[in-house]
């Protein structure tokens, strides 16, 4: 199945949310991306089906090793590219904004040039 941009903007949100309170919960997407309930129902319902999420036996969402590996993959992205354009003198809130829309549509190779620049 192709994951679109929404697919993989959910599996990052999953990601960071994780990271900063450990279990995650439909509800807790829907308060931190401020989506309607039935939507992200539908799209958990969506990368459940496409195996990139699991759910325990207690309702928490838990990432496969398929949607932890995109998941993992777009928040780099996000990182790498809201430092460089903060370093270019973009405000950090536009910078994390433009990040968002930038890292779906950059090739690996555009990517890793400027992680190299960066890196230096």
């Amino acid at each position: 199945m192709e994951l679109f941009k929404s697919g993989e903007d959910y599996l990052e949100r999953i990601l960071i949310l994780r990271n900063k309170q450990g279990n995650v919960r439909s509800i807790d997407i829907v308060n931190d991306m401020h989506f309607s309930k039935p939507s992200v129902s539908i799209a958990m319902k969506k990368l459940k089906e496409s195996d990139f999420i699991s759910f325990s036996h207690d309702g928490f969402i838990l990432l496969t090793e398929k949607g932890e590996e995109i998941a993992s993959k777009m928040y780099e992205r996000h990182v790498l590219l809201t430092k460089w354009l903060v370093t270019l003198g973009v405000d950090e809130k536009i910078a994390r904004e433009d990040a968002c829309k930038i890292e779906h549509d950059l090739s690996v190779e555009t990517f890793k040039a400027i992680k190299k620049f960066l890196n230096k």
